[in-house]
């Protein structure tokens, strides 16, 4: 077993603090990674406070990980020591269910495995995340980094980019779509970049006016203050799709109504209250809501690709390990732009 340094919570009111566990070993078709940066989701801070159902304890948290392979098992043969390699969401799965074959392991009938916060496929051994020194993980579920550069604007990708690039490429946005992106957050920021970069034309909606400055510094081509009824009246109709990234309690019915005939609804946030919708909102335009999850492998890498190709990065601040506390309140408070990293350096030193 190899002993591992890492940050982590034993309870839900426990602050993250220095922790030590233990990986497995190097298998023939393992990667070991020394993690470099690590980013902080908004979900992390739901599974360490056991928001989400019982999480388990002790916990280290971490799914957007990019590192450095220094050791390859025997039979590995899509990576070396030296590449940079990520880790995202999940780190295994069924690998037999039709989702799986698909390429779509996000959606694993018997789920995924994740990076942390749950069990290896044995049901014993217990996965731990980024918020670490190293990862030891299979070469299947490894990605690769084609960036050589401001490597911690790349963390966040594997997640916050990921989760909107999915849901807009399965929606086929492009030129002459009409896209609105409700919530300038995490994942909001990432969404006006890809849909901007899709083509379309990129409304920020948005509860706070200080945000449209920023809004179209990212790409968006309009901001529109969900809070002025008269702005929301002149919208009614207009957008083909609205990703809808927002995690607090809010009235759907009050964005659906500004989809076109056939629009669509992608959501990607989860409040923590069931919504409530009006059927007659969504027959009477043949509107249409979808949920979307993350990506598969393949997926992922192609977003990775697609990032690289058109220079799109995450906007970040980085922190060091020892602060991760501080930045989780900040985090809960929408106090950053737009996505924390930690330096693992830091976690070293």
């Amino acid at each position: 077993m190899i002993k591992v340094h890492g940050y982590g919570a034993v309870n839900p009111q426990a602050p993250i603090a220095p922790i030590d566990f233990e990986r497995r070993d190097v298998g023939p078709k393992d990667v070991k990674i020394d993690i470099l940066y690590c980013g902080v989701c908004h979900s992390d801070i739901h599974m360490v406070r056991s928001e989400w159902g019982p999480s388990v304890y002790p916990i280290v948290p971490g799914h957007e990980i990019v590192g450095t392979i220094t050791e390859v098992g025997a039979e590995v043969t899509k990576f070396k020591v030296g590449d940079l390699a990520g880790v995202g969401v999940f780190v295994d799965s069924c690998r037999e269910c039709p989702s799986c074959k698909k390429g779509q392991e996000q959606y694993c009938d018997e789920e995924m495995t994740p990076t942390y916060n749950g069990y290896y496929r044995d049901g014993v051994t217990q996965t731990f995340g980024g918020y670490s020194s190293t990862y030891v993980i299979d070469e299947a579920y490894t990605l690769h980094i084609p960036f050589t550069k401001e490597l911690e604007r790349v963390a966040p990708l594997l997640c916050a980019g990921i989760t909107t690039y999915s849901p807009l490429r399965y929606a086929g946005v492009g030129k002459g779509h009409k896209v609105a992106v409700l919530g300038l957050g995490g994942l909001g920021h990432m969404a006006v970049k890809f849909a901007a970069s899709f083509g379309a034309e990129v409304t920020m909606l948005s509860t706070s006016p200080s945000k449209e400055q920023d809004a179209k510094a990212l790409g968006a081509h309009h901001f529109a203050l969900s809070t002025d009824p008269a702005t929301m009246e002149s919208l009614k109709g207009s957008f083909d799709f609205i990703l809808n990234t927002v995690a607090a309690s809010h009235d759907l019915n009050k964005f659906l109504g500004l989809l076109k005939v056939e629009g669509k609804m992608l959501l990607v946030g989860i409040p923590p209250e069931a919504a409530q919708v009006y059927a007659a909102t969504l027959i009477s335009k043949r509107r249409s809501i979808i949920g979307s999850m993350i990506g598969g492998i393949a997926e992922t890498q192609e977003m990775l690709d697609y990032c690289a190709e058109h220079n799109i990065l995450s906007d970040v601040e980085m922190i060091n390990m020892k602060d991760v506390n501080e930045a989780y309140e900040r985090v809960i408070k929408s106090d950053v732009k737009y996505r924390f990293v930690i330096d693992m350096k830091s976690l070293r030193d």
